[in-house]
């Protein structure tokens, strides 16, 4: 049978240039390597834990320190790390794509290469290019080492800001269950609580355990053939509860801060329906707005009359999640190993957000015949009753409540099967594998308006008294049934026939094979005279094929969805990459004075796709032993991130992902008219657009066939020290900076840019419909296509420290601590206009809140009653508005008071784990121990969508309460 070593040494052995856990390396194990080049020393047993040996710095979270945490999944476990921010996940309801991403420092989820035993995910869904961690066994992970800094020479593309790699258990005997039950505990306590009640929206009561998630998983394995094999098979089920905004006080409304408080904000289509006529000054009229007042008559329509959205709006989304992981090897004999592991998951959730319906916005022409109309809405809208000939434009929104609230049901499966062999040819590994997945995607939308045929229903004529579509008057839709938002009842007839679905299909696929061979030199007499251990290199070949297809229906190709997102075009193309790669460390001396080891390490990838674009990838690193108790470690890297398929070849589109305001609308433009006049508005426009009360404005999107790949560098310079027994410190430098990022201008930017200066390169971004508006019509939009135009860059200090003392009779303590203080998170939208840092600051540019300072801090006692308890301090740091920042790029109006900043928060999570028996054992704790608020902010500072979900970050702070939760473990 093939020797330990083999896989030990070659996931351990080649910590070069930002690369640990290679895969590729297993070439490097030898038997004549000495156990000093295997070895990675993890000071502690709690999380996070710290790899002190290398070039570069790794955080090891082990199987034990996972149940500390206490969560059960692969998202929330890598988002408690300070090197970690927000992305998709269960608490993303408006912009949901139904995946978990990781995002590691800041730098964006499709930055972070996410790996199984050293191998790639696919692509998350059609809708997310980044890896979905919702296809990880969290029951059956060994261990998760996050390296954070690229190491594209070893993996490939997209492991410019790092890699998580988790391994899974193998080589199990017997059968393992487990079960777990979490929920939250929440006593309302708000600030915001009474601004709910004073507006008449209902409060909720107490949570006293909701939210709940169950997941019960199974695992067994065994050894076969005299020992020879290990067959492996996991199954899991997982159940998590939805939970609504409506169910927290700070989430039952959406807010709107000012100097004088916060306020509910609501959206201007609301419940009731909303009709506006502009004034005409030929006739006289004078114009306004309109709603009816529930018993046929109309009023004048107020901002108490807007519709609160929030409550209806998920907090924490439902999902059903089935998970079948099957390993195996086999050793041919004692040089050979046949391996397979075979992955299969089922994720399936609901996005839920506030009803749909006809979105204020939309325009009609109505008639003074139109049997719908009450005399006092004739009255109001100037109509003359029973005079066909009478018209007057409106525009017009209502609330589809009737209906119910928009859901997406979202469903992905994926199949990954790896298959492999490896072993010895005399002084020589080699590891030759292939390797199929497969994520199939299908979403269904539901409980929205036809925008064709709320066209149809609103163009009412009369026939004998009796209001009817003009489509059906004219035989061109006998289904048409006129829609009354004017106070009559809402049938059910009228909303069958507005009601409409869409259904999205399609799937990723990624096929990757290659191979590598490597050995110690040291067996051929080649090493450095001044040490014992040979140099050792790797050198392998790769390709990879990746391709991708999204298969609208008509309702969706067409974007006839009211409310949606926009036409969603079909897309079905793909690229493939051929790559050689090699490695090499090199151990220059040891055992000298002020050299107790000294190794330096080289790698370098070369990359040829057939988009016609070639990169070349390389990284160099040393890791200095200068003596026992200090190590000076160090490294350079160069990765790339290639463009996918999405940045390539998505078909144009219009959608709602533009600027966060538009400046020029409103009857009181911030803006002047000489600026909006840059832009595309007339004279005769400005002061009568309308503006979106939900801030949702048009973008234009679309790829670029001719994208090359992003260039990023990362420097790293670290420290370990072991001054006494048992403390280990760690401070580590990085420094990651990516040019020809792809991107698009930002359309808050464009936009601003374009009225402050009036520069063709921004104003030719702008397209204005025919109203002056940019959302009103699809002719309306800030173009926001994919180029390689930006930069971002990051730096900072990660801290780590661990100790640990026997404590006598009581057992022993350990102290284990991870931080990371943030110097800069730099981002140069369009070359030469500047840059804006964001670190310290949160908000529609900036995205999700960046503190400078996060740690989490893990005391654990070993008793000698068999019990293990963890308390963690879990800190993230106070950040500003990016408002008040004194870059030109993010200032803007100063925020209220209550709004400009928000608080750092300090959680404290309790765990203890005891072993009831020698075959079952308990694990049981509470997270947010003190039932801490997140900070609140309304959407006036922040996004409108996507991570800001709540009138907080609930994928960055504790928004549901406490987190309470048991895990029983039997083993036989």
């Amino acid at each position: 049978m093939i020797k330990e070593t083999v896989l030990s040494r070659s996931i351990r052995l080649m910590s070069v240039g930002g690369v640990v856990l290679g895969m590729h390396m297993a070439a490097m194990a030898q038997d004549a390597a000495p156990e000093a080049m295997q070895k990675v020393e993890v000071t502690g047993s709690r999380i996070p834990t710290l790899v002190t040996e290398g070039s570069s710095p790794i955080t090891v979270l082990s199987q034990k320190d996972i149940k500390a945490d206490g969560v059960r999944n692969a998202e929330d476990l890598l988002n408690n790390l300070p090197q970690a921010f927000a992305g998709q996940g269960a608490a993303v309801s408006n912009g949901a794509t139904g995946t978990a991403t990781v995002n590691l420092r800041n730098l964006g989820a499709d930055r972070t290469l996410v790996l199984v035993n050293g191998k790639r995910l696919p692509a998350g869904s059609v809708n997310s290019s980044a890896p979905d961690l919702n296809e990880i066994p969290a029951g059956l992970i060994k261990r998760v080492e996050v390296l954070t800094g690229g190491a594209g020479a070893v993996y490939g593309a997209g492991a410019v800001a790092g890699v998580v790699n988790f391994i899974l258990r193998d080589n199990f005997e017997g059968v393992e269950v487990q079960a777990n039950l979490s929920g939250y505990n929440h006593q309302q306590h708000s600030d915001v609580a009474s601004v709910v009640q004073n507006k008449g929206f209902a409060l909720p009561g107490d949570a006293k355990f909701d939210g709940k998630t169950k997941d019960v998983s199974v695992l067994m394995g065994g050894n076969f053939a005299d020992g020879k094999g290990n067959a492996t098979v996991y199954f899991s089920y997982k159940e998590t509860d939805a939970a609504l905004q409506s169910q927290r006080d700070f989430t039952s409304c959406a807010l709107s801060g000012s100097n004088s408080g916060y306020s509910c904000l609501g959206s201007g289509t609301q419940a009731s329906g909303r009709v506006t006529a502009a004034a005409d000054k030929t006739t006289g009229y004078a114009g306004g707005a309109f709603t009816n007042n529930g018993s046929g008559g109309v009023k004048a329509y107020t901002s108490a009359d807007s519709y609160n959205y929030g409550p209806l709006n998920y907090l924490q989304r439902p999902s059903q999640n089935w998970n079948v992981t099957a390993q195996a090897h086999y050793d041919i004999d004692d040089k050979t190993r046949v391996y397979s592991e075979f992955g299969f998951h089922n994720y399936s959730t609901d996005a839920q957000i506030a009803a749909g319906g006809i979105f204020y916005g939309i325009q009609t022409t109505l008639h003074g015949d139109n049997p719908l109309l009450s005399d006092a809405w004739l009255a109001a809208l100037g109509l003359t009753k029973g005079d066909y000939n009478s018209t007057r434009t409106v525009t017009i929104g209502k609330r589809n409540v009737e209906g119910g609230p928009r859901i997406s049901s979202i469903a992905d499966t994926s199949f990954r099967e790896v298959l492999g062999v490896k072993g010895e040819v005399g002084n020589w590994t080699y590891d030759v594998f292939g390797q199929y997945a497969r994520v199939n995607h299908s979403e269904q939308s539901k409980n929205y308006f036809s925008a064709a045929r709320i066209a149809k229903a609103m163009d009412v004529v009369n026939v004998n008294g009796k209001a009817v579509c003009a489509s059906y008057a004219n035989g061109s839709d006998l289904n048409c049934v006129p829609y009354n938002l004017y106070g009559g009842t809402i049938t059910p007839e009228q909303l069958a026939y507005l009601s409409a679905s869409g259904q999205i299909g399609g799937y990723v696929q990624q096929i990757v094979y290659g191979g590598n061979i490597g050995t110690d030199l040291g067996v051929y007499g080649i090493k450095s005279p001044w040490s014992s251990n040979g140099v050792g290199v790797s050198f392998g070949v790769e390709h990879r094929a990746e391709k991708l297809a999204f298969i609208p229906d008509e309702t969706s190709l067409s974007g006839d969805l009211s409310g949606g997102s926009g036409a969603s075009p079909a897309l079905t193309n793909g690229f493939n990459v051929k790559e050689i790669f090699g490695e090499f460390r090199l151990p220059v001396v040891e055992n000298l004075a002020f050299a107790k080891s000294l190794d330096l390490t080289g790698s370098y990838r070369h990359s040829d796709y057939s988009t016609n674009r070639k990169s070349n990838t390389y990284g160099v690193g040393a890791d200095w032993g200068v003596v026992d108790q200090l190590r000076v470690r160090g490294s350079y890297q160069k990765a790339v991130r290639a463009p996918t398929i999405s940045d390539l070849y998505n078909p144009t589109t219009v959608g709602n992902n533009g600027p966060t305001s538009d400046p020029c609308s409103g009857t009181s433009p911030s803006a002047t008219l000489a600026e909006c006049a840059r832009s595309g508005v007339t004279a005769a426009q400005y002061g009568t657009i309308e503006a979106n009360s939900s801030n949702q404005y048009h973008s234009q999107t679309g790829g670029t066939a001719t994208l090359a790949p992003e260039r990023g560098t990362t420097y790293t310079l670290g420290l370990v020290l072991n001054p006494v027994k048992n403390l280990t410190m760690t401070l580590d430098y990085f420094n990651i900076k990516i040019k020809d990022t792809i991107s698009a201008i930002d359309p808050t930017i464009a936009l601003n840019q374009c009225l402050e200066t009036g520069a063709a390169l921004f104003c030719s971004l702008i397209h204005r419909d025919s109203q002056g508006s940019l959302w009103l019509t699809d002719t309306g939009y800030v173009v926001q296509r994919s180029a390689n135009i930006g930069s971002v860059a990051t730096s900072g200090f990660d801290l780590g420290a661990s100790y640990s003392q026997r404590v006598g009779q009581f057992g022993s303590l350990a102290f284990n601590l991870n931080g990371t203080l943030m110097k800069s998170s730099s981002v140069e939208n369009v070359p030469g206009l500047g840059s804006y840092d964001c670190t310290g600051y949160f908000g529609a540019t900036c995205g999700t809140p960046t503190p400078k300072w996060r740690h989490k801090f893990r005391t654990t006692w070993s008793s000698p009653w068999k019990a293990d308890v963890a308390l963690t301090w879990r800190y993230i740091g106070r950040t500003k508005s990016e408002l008040l920042s004194d870059n030109a790029l993010l200032a803007g109006d100063t925020p209220a008071t209550i709004e400009d900043h928000l608080s750092a928060r300090n959680y404290f999570d309790l765990n203890v784990q005891y072993p009831l028996t020698k075959k079952v054992s308990l694990s049981a704790g509470i997270n947010n121990l003190f039932d801490k608020d997140p900070p609140i902010v309304s959407t006036n500072v922040t996004a409108a969508a996507g991570t800001a979900n709540g009138n907080t970050y609930p994928q960055v702070y504790d928004s549901m309460g406490r987190f309470i939760y048991v895990n029983v473990t039997a083993r036989f």
